[in-house]
């Protein structure tokens, strides 16, 4: 950490807090998430070396780039290095919209919708599922830029499907609140989720207690969206929450969906594919000899 300037914290969890940091190598700013190894479960460590192995593998403009990660032998923390979104996360925005009482631009609305699903493309390309794609881990610049992070409990999928019930219940998927397996269709759900919450201010699916939001999400009966939007925004949610995965989009169909299409064109500097041809997983992620004792 003696490389690092702590400028202020950014947030934390149970396990780990986020750093807003400067690198006194290049002066440059980071954020620096800590997670403290001791006490954690075996799956718990593989989860912070998993968040390492994918964000290390996945080059895209729209996901959250991974810079480095070091261990802190004297207090067993892996510290993982990655860019820092100068305008938060989405859930901030959302928040300080309900606050000033407005609702967010339509076509900031789509910007930030067309990267999130460029952004979720460069995951299901490399078979990984994020999972837990949620507000508050879309991070936001301000060149205007959105883009995917917080891959703590992303899994590469084995054959395709996952099986373990993980996530935010707001925006689970029917099949994971049902504890059927599921797939890449699962995070386009939550997709939807967020961005029907994003225009209208609030999640689709609410309730007073756990059964009546498993209700609720199983039938995937949600509100219009305020008459402010076009009946194209509505259509795109609507593609996206269906309640049979089968019937929900990839994010290569969404991209190539007419209405979508319409508003990449508009928006030509959001449309560059990704930065690396390079689709290809790491295997695994050295780390220190001494960290074995750790894990």
């Amino acid at each position: 950490m003696e490389g690092f300037e702590i400028i202020e914290k950014l947030g934390d969890g149970a396990y780990s807090i986020v750093y807003k940091v400067k690198r006194k190598e290049d002066s440059n700013i980071y954020a620096l998430k800590k997670v403290k190894l001791k006490g954690l479960s075996d799956k718990e460590k593989q989860n912070a070396l998993n968040e390492v192995r994918i964000l290390a593998s996945v080059k895209s403009p729209f996901v959250i780039s991974y810079k480095e990660a070091f261990i802190e032998e004297e207090t067993e923390t892996l510290c993982i290095v990655m860019e820092y979104a100068d305008k938060g996360d989405l859930y901030q925005k959302i928040v300080h919209l309900k606050k000033i009482g407005c609702l967010i631009e339509e076509i900031d609305a789509w910007k930030i919708f067309i990267q999130m699903v460029r952004g979720l493309k460069s995951l299901h390309d490399l078979k990984i599922l994020h999972r837990d794609l949620k507000s508050a881990n879309i991070f936001l610049f301000s060149d205007g830029t959105a883009k995917i992070g917080d891959l703590n409990v992303s899994k590469v999928a084995q054959k395709g499907l996952g099986y373990t019930q993980t996530g935010t219940p707001y925006y689970a998927s029917p099949e994971v609140w049902k504890d059927k397996p599921y797939d890449n269709k699962s995070d386009v759900w939550s997709l939807g989720c967020v961005l029907y919450e994003m225009i209208t201010l609030r999640p689709p699916f609410r309730a007073q207690n756990m059964e009546g939001l498993y209700n609720k999400v199983c039938k995937g009966q949600f509100s219009r969206i305020p008459d402010k939007f076009s009946d194209d925004l509505f259509k795109v949610v609507q593609f996206l929450l269906q309640v049979n995965p089968i019937s929900r989009p990839s994010c290569e169909q969404i991209l190539n969906y007419p209405i979508v299409q319409k508003r990449i064109e508009y928006f030509k500097s959001f449309a560059g594919e990704e930065e690396s041809e390079d689709k290809c997983l790491l295997k695994t992620i050295h780390m220190p000899k001494k960290f074995i004792i750790f894990i």
